[in-house]
């Protein structure tokens, strides 16, 4: 692994996640641990062999570990150590940063899933949260998260459970959902997304999100 060589705490951090692709492999296990086909799945620009290079070395350097899954999932899992869970605020503090900035001509077009919560996350405005307290469930293909408002501030897990409403679509409905500001009636008329429950709190709750960021 390269080094700074450099006694600053900022370079020994970078020393350890500084690598093309470290931090985005951290992003993709904040909610959870995953296989490395699912950490694959959610990173399809970065090659097999730099994954493997880079799940090397954070393990080496403490941020994550591998286990044996647990039922149902089957096989090896990697998840984040407490030293890599410390890293959040980190990636969040990232987030928002980059967030006005434009992305590149070759950049995707969609989201990962982990990634699209963690951009509602750094996006999240708590002046437009005020007085909400909701739940809401986001069903995507294959995944699902528990987003939940309370006291101007956004949580999120991975899962399900109760909420006052469900919201379902492809992670690109609801980028342009939130991000686009596309209108929730459209995207149901055309089905595109389903609601169940409470439509009005649901879209309040896609209201609490800064437009002026560029997505």
């Amino acid at each position: 692994m390269r080094t700074y060589r450099d006694l600053c705490g900022i370079a020994r951090a970078l020393d350890v996640v500084g690598e093309r692709w470290a931090l985005l492999v951290v992003r993709e296990l904040l909610f959870g641990p995953k296989r490395f086909a699912d950490l694959h799945r959610g990173l399809p620009g970065m090659s097999q062999n730099v994954l493997t290079q880079r799940l090397r070395e954070l393990e080496e350097s403490g941020v994550l570990t591998r286990r044996r899954g647990l039922p149902p999932v089957t096989g090896l899992v990697y998840e984040l150590t407490g030293r890599g869970r410390d890293l959040e605020p980190v990636l969040l503090a990232l987030g928002r940063w980059g967030s006005p900035l434009r992305p590149g001509p070759d950049s995707a077009s969609e989201l990962s899933p982990d990634a699209l919560v963690v951009a509602l996350r750094t996006t999240f405005d708590p002046d437009a949260a005020v007085g909400l307290h909701a739940t809401v469930q986001l069903q995507l293909p294959g995944d699902a998260f528990v987003l939940t408002v309370h006291d101007e501030r956004l949580d999120a897990a991975r899962g399900s459970g109760p909420a006052d409403a469900a919201l379902a679509g492809s992670v690109r409905t609801i980028q342009d959902l939130v991000f686009d500001k596309r209108p929730l009636d459209d995207a149901l008329r055309s089905g595109d997304a389903h609601v169940d429950g409470d439509t009005a709190l649901l879209a309040r709750f896609i209201a609490t999100f800064d437009d002026h960021r560029t997505r």
